[in-house]
């Protein structure tokens, strides 16, 4: 079994290893290697066992940080998929382990492990860093020790699992989604007598020993890391960010948010495994219900207590949180794999043989249909957008933005761990919400913040109210967010370049011009007219299309046509309007908006004031 397990894992990282992120990625990749790399602390719930883990791996002696921690990504996906394979064997060698059946069942639990390893959203947690992949390991792991412990039913393997689970809480709070799972299998196995509960009472210490690495949040944020979500320093911020209040009221929202995620889920479901996982899924249950009940209750507890959670939090990468789902649809191909290869080797003299044909095809199929929707070994759209925004901006710029996907998020790393462009101060529009965040930006710039002292105690004084639940007016939180903003403009404009992005709404700017300069746009405190550069991107395709990636040409095609905007209205000049309007089409190709931009600007008898309707 290990030399099998072993097997599937190498092969699974070879493949890990060709669709590999070749630098940063989208959405939270540059806070994360930020926080892995510098020992910081990451957004709620803190992850700290993934960030002592991960630091490990941002410190080896080749490639740079990012590098390996996208390494680290692919490694601990493919170390779950070892763990898949002893776990689905377990469950499957159970009264079938013996002679020819015994070979069945190897060959189900690989070909189940790999298929799991080869989904959709598996693998797409091995192709760049996040905190799933560690959490791939951890379900494993946690399932596995919580089976052996409740069938053996040995006082040594109970204590093993309350520690794995404690630790699994560390990397990830979704792990909590076990619970209805493991509460109903250890009383349905274990009764409801006082042994159970005494049982349960000596788990709570080694469960509560796993749960230390928490204490690297209050620890660390007191020596004031570079990056220092929340300050987690007292036991009130420590409680706020390991519960992730900050997203509470993205929980539970509304049924509306429900029934989208849902139709979301069940869109995506069946192209997990390419529907042959479905089928081989429903085969699976249907093995379990004629077979082991008990065991059929368990993992329909684990995949609806998966999706239970999920489809009520309003995000949209969601698809992470499904893990547990497909996790559990694994476990039932498993069991649908098992019985195929059970009736050949009962009906056919070579039905191992054909099981294990069958169980690579399936495999084969899958990573075949999915390679190109998770391949990302080309992929620099991040690391060009951040390269183009800071191209855009003159030495000592200050730029308020919260395009976090795109580039605030990985401008982190590229400040604060490769030292790029330190002149420049980022500022993230919307985190400015946080006092923990008004903190750290006084900590790297004492003087922005000092010059805007009044309204930053104005709104701290307000957002105060907030935070702990107190009755607050959100019209004058809003009003002195807003002064706040407009402070750090007035004051930095008087030493230094100052910008925003497109999507800063105008509330925070008015008074101020906006002058496009390549994909941020320059405040002036007049209303002459500025230069405007022609933007030369360096922009390398992408090798998939998605949300992110087509959200990302959007943003260039919009800056282009920003600039053709005020080069046709405000500079009266048609031909340097048409020229970013046409290198706005390689972005967005017949974008109706941009032709009718592009037909009018050619059209020499147009008036401008019809151009401003736009």
């Amino acid at each position: 079994m290990s030399f099998w397990s072993a097997f599937a894992g190498v092969l699974v990282f070879g493949m890990y290893l060709w669709t590999m992120a070749p630098g940063l990625s989208f959405i939270d990749a540059g806070e994360l290697s930020t926080v892995a790399s510098t020992l910081g602390i990451a957004h709620p719930t803190g992850y700290p066992l993934f960030t002592l883990f991960a630091r490990m791996f941002s410190m080896l002696p080749f490639g740079k940080p990012i590098e390996n921690l996208n390494l680290m990504a692919a490694f601990c996906c493919a170390v779950g998929v070892m763990v898949f394979v002893h776990l689905s064997w377990s469950l499957l060698s159970r009264n079938h382990a013996a002679g020819k059946t015994r070979s069945v069942v190897l060959i189900s639990s690989v070909s189940a492990a790999l298929l799991l390893a080869f989904s959709v959203t598996y693998w797409s947690q091995a192709t760049a860093i996040e905190v799933y992949p560690l959490h791939c390991v951890l379900l494993g792991l946690v399932i596995q020790a919580f089976l052996s412990a409740a069938w053996e039913n040995r006082l040594d393997q109970w204590i093993l699992f309350a520690f794995i689970l404690g630790l699994s809480f560390t990397n990830h709070l979704t792990t909590v989604l076990l619970a209805p799972a493991f509460l109903f299998y250890y009383f349905a196995s274990q009764g409801f007598g006082i042994a159970s509960w005494k049982r349960i009472g000596i788990m709570v210490l080694p469960f509560l020993f796993g749960l230390s690495p928490y204490l690297y949040l209050p620890l660390r944020a007191a020596r004031a890391p570079l990056m220092n979500w929340g300050n987690p320093i007292s036991l009130e911020r420590l409680f706020w960010h390991v519960s992730g209040k900050q997203y509470h009221n993205w929980m539970f929202s509304s049924s509306d948010v429900a029934v989208r995620q849902f139709r979301g889920f069940v869109d995506s479901f069946p192209q997990e495994f390419v529907y042959l996982g479905v089928v081989l899924a429903l085969l699976g249950i249907w093995v379990l219900w004629r077979s082991d009940r008990r065991l059929l209750v368990f993992t329909m507890l684990l995949f609806v207590g998966c999706l239970a959670y999920a489809i009520n939090y309003d995000i949209h990468d969601i698809d992470s949180y499904f893990l547990l789902a497909y996790f559990t649809t694994a476990l039932w191909i498993g069991f649908g794999l098992r019985q195929i290869g059970l009736y050949l080797v009962k009906n056919f003299q070579r039905g191992v043989a054909y099981s294990g044909i069958i169980g690579a095809l399936a495999v084969a199929f899958v990573a075949g249909a999915n390679f190109s929707t998770v391949n990302e070994r080309q992929d620099h759209l991040v690391d060009d957008y951040i390269e183009n925004m800071f191209a855009s901006l003159p030495p000592n710029a200050l730029i308020i933005s919260y395009q976090w996907d795109n580039w605030v998020s990985a401008s982190f790393y590229k400040q604060l761990v490769e030292g790029e462009r330190p002149d420049v101060t980022v500022i993230d529009k919307e985190l400015l919400r946080r006092s923990w965040y008004l903190t750290q930006l006084e900590r790297t710039n004492s003087k922005l913040v000092a010059e805007s002292r009044r309204e930053v105690d104005a709104f701290l004084r307000e957002v105060d109210k907030f935070e702990h639940d107190e009755p607050y007016n959100q019209v004058i939180i809003e009003s002195r967010y807003a002064g706040m903003i407009r402070s750090f403009i007035v004051h930095g404009l008087r030493e230094r370049p100052v910008f925003v992005t497109s999507e800063i709404e105008p509330q925070y700017t008015a008074g101020f011009q906006r002058v496009p300069m390549g994909l941020a746009l320059r405040l002036y405190p007049d209303t002459l007219s500025h230069p405007s550069p022609f933007p030369r991107f360096v922009v390398r395709p992408p090798v998939r299309n998605g949300r992110l990636e087509d959200q990302t040409f959007r943003l260039y095609s919009q800056a282009l046509v920003l600039r053709g905007d005020y080069c046709l209205l405000k500079l009266e000049d048609r031909g340097e309007a048409r020229r970013s309007y046409e290198a706005a089409l390689q972005f967005q190709p017949g974008e109706r908006g941009i032709l009718q931009r592009l037909a009018v600007s050619s059209d020499s008898s147009a008036s401008l004031p019809r151009l401003r309707g736009f």
